[in-house]
């Protein structure tokens, strides 16, 4: 198999100064991350929570009692263990305690209505749970079919600072909001507190090995199914050592800052939190949702020195901090990923920060980062930068994937390199669909210049990713169509400035009814989760079609954007 490049890999000259063309292959697994941080820095700060700090040796210790007190309650080696929890301590400590057990994290959105958290515990099967007290009572009543063993709930308000805690004891109506949103009362389940008052995991437990599952990260794929992606310890291993090396300026324990403003169910802060900023020795302050208030509060006293984001979050960061005459000065490397990074958002963040602000890009199969523009001034504006270290690429006639398109021209990006998964948890035909002789089919559609840089110019994929969330049109459409008004709909996306995409819907009515759009809004609330919701929809008379029956979505999407844009 040969690929378009002579020499195979032209990006490497275009790597900053110190980053490695390649990489030794990882050993071990992600538990030694935290350990060998423990080990080297144990009195440094390993989380912050509302101004609460938790050491590397405390860390390590309550990841000790916590596997012990999961494997108490019947967690062993290979059994999927779901994590529905927010951005908050419990959550690093869950984690790994489920590594270090041998046994697999599935990770999930706490937001997710009862219905879609339904589907994937289908899917996986997972027969112990750790959950948000917010989120219990949904897991709760799951079918008899489905019905979880275990259920640890955690109460994020516990890992809190006392005078926080006791401030949202107050009787005022903010404080009791405040708590309303944090935590509540459930009945039925294991507290999270006694399963970390268990002694610590004996040292003969068998750590997991190198090439062991270890975590499956679920992507929406284009038909709302939920397809879990397979990574394993030396996936992730690999990808937290390519991101480390991405940005050499940037020491292992030297008072390192990372800002976990991301969500960590989801598969990008989760490498570049909960493994890359652990891996580095890093003070990872948490932040259970982005709020621009909390993170200025923070960046006077801790600049981030690595900020993984999306570009709504710079935006609204620069914005505040501007408003508020917070300096974002000494934000040493902020990185943008799931979508497009406005030129015009890069040029006053940096002055601002007197930092970088690069683009990124990857997949969940892929751990997720695949590329990124260098820490460096040739970074190119509208890319998404350069493949990492030991990453291989190639660019193929989609309709023809075994077929090289001639150097510069588009075409689809095939990817293989040590943090691409091996497969769909137990899905081998979706497996099979986008594997091409061992390279992974990204369904994305892009240009790669002589200087090595990537450029997306489509997807064949149909996803509307929106605020950095995927949403899969399918599964929107199935809920809009479950109105009684609705006869017919197709749900794209179309370019915002605030969210990168915005989920629109073409509906068309049931014949003779007057459709109330705020009402199928408001029924697939009930539904989907908030960021799925159609933000607009365009009743129309029909939908366009193939001879099939299939609704071409881009034509309705050009449909739409010229009614809206005059394009």
């Amino acid at each position: 198999m040969t690929t378009t490049y002579e020499p195979p890999r032209p990006w490497i000259q275009s790597y900053a100064e110190g980053v490695p063309d390649d990489l030794e292959p990882v050993t071990g697994s992600l538990v030694d991350i935290v350990e060998a941080s423990a080990r080297d820095y144990p009195n440094a700060p390993a989380l912050q929570f509302f101004g609460r700090t938790t050491s590397y040796r405390d860390l390590q210790q309550q990841i000790e009692r916590a596997a012990a007190g999961l494997r108490a309650q019947g967690v062993k080696r290979g059994d999927p263990v779901a994590i529905v929890l927010p951005n908050c301590p419990q959550h690093i400590v869950a984690f790994y305690a489920v590594l270090r057990l041998g046994a697999v994290v599935v990770e999930h959105n706490p937001l997710y209505t009862p219905r879609e958290l339904r589907k994937q515990f289908e899917d996986h099967g997972a027969v112990h749970a750790i959950v948000w007290n917010k989120v219990v009572q949904s897991v709760q009543e799951f079918p008899a079919d489905l019905a979880v063993q275990t259920i640890v709930s955690v109460d994020v308000t516990r890992a809190m600072p006392v005078r926080t805690r006791f401030a949202l004891k107050l009787p005022i109506s903010k404080a009791r909001e405040a708590r309303a949103a944090l935590t509540t009362r459930v009945r039925g389940t294991v507290p999270w507190e006694s399963i970390v008052a268990a002694a610590p995991l004996p040292a003969t437990v068998a750590k997991p090995e190198t090439d062991d599952l270890a975590i499956i990260q679920y992507t929406s794929g284009t038909t709302g199914t939920p397809k879990g992606a397979s990574l394993t310890h030396r996936n992730l291993l690999s990808n937290a050592a390519q991101s480390r090396a991405w940005v050499p300026s940037i020491r292992r324990g030297e008072g390192c800052v990372v800002y976990a403003v991301l969500p960590m169910f989801h598969a990008y802060g989760l490498t570049l939190c909960l493994t890359f900023a652990m891996s580095m020795g890093a003070r990872l302050v948490l932040f259970p949702r982005f709020d621009p208030d909390m993170v200025l509060a923070v960046t006077k006293k801790h600049p981030a020195t690595f900020l993984p984001l999306v570009p709504p979050i710079a935006d609204r960061l620069l914005k505040a901090a501007l408003e508020q005459g917070v300096s974002l000065d000494g934000t040493e490397v902020a990185i943008s990923g799931a979508m497009a990074l406005p030129h015009d958002l890069v040029v006053p963040f940096e002055a601002a920060s007197g930092g970088y602000l690069v683009e990124g890009y990857g997949l969940s199969e892929c751990s997720p980062v695949l590329m990124a523009n260098p820490v460096a001034d040739n970074r190119v504006p509208g890319t998404v930068g350069l493949p990492l270290p030991g990453t291989e690429c190639r660019v193929v006639d989609p309709d023809e994937p075994t077929r090289d398109v001639p150097a510069g021209e588009r075409g689809e990006l095939l990817v293989r390199g040590p943090q691409v998964f091996g497969g769909y948890y137990g899905k081998p035909e979706e497996t099979d669909k986008v594997f091409v002789d061992g390279w992974f089919r990204t369904g994305d559609i892009v240009t790669i210049d002589e200087a090595g840089f990537v450029r997306i110019v489509d997807r064949i994929k149909e996803l509307i990713i929106t605020g950095g969330f995927n949403v899969a049109p399918t599964e929107v459409e199935i809920a809009l169509r479950q109105h009684p008004q609705v006869e017919d709909a197709a749900v794209v996306g179309l370019p915002s400035e605030h969210s990168g995409e915005e989920v629109v819907a073409a509906i068309v009515p049931v014949a003779g009814a007057t459709l109330d759009e705020e009402s199928v809004r408001e029924f697939a609330r009930g539904i989907l989760t908030p960021y799925k919701v159609p933000r607009r929809i365009f009743v129309v008379d029909e939908l366009p079609k193939s001879l099939i029956g299939k609704v071409l979505r881009r034509q309705v999407r050009e449909s739409l954007l010229q009614l809206t844009t005059g394009r």
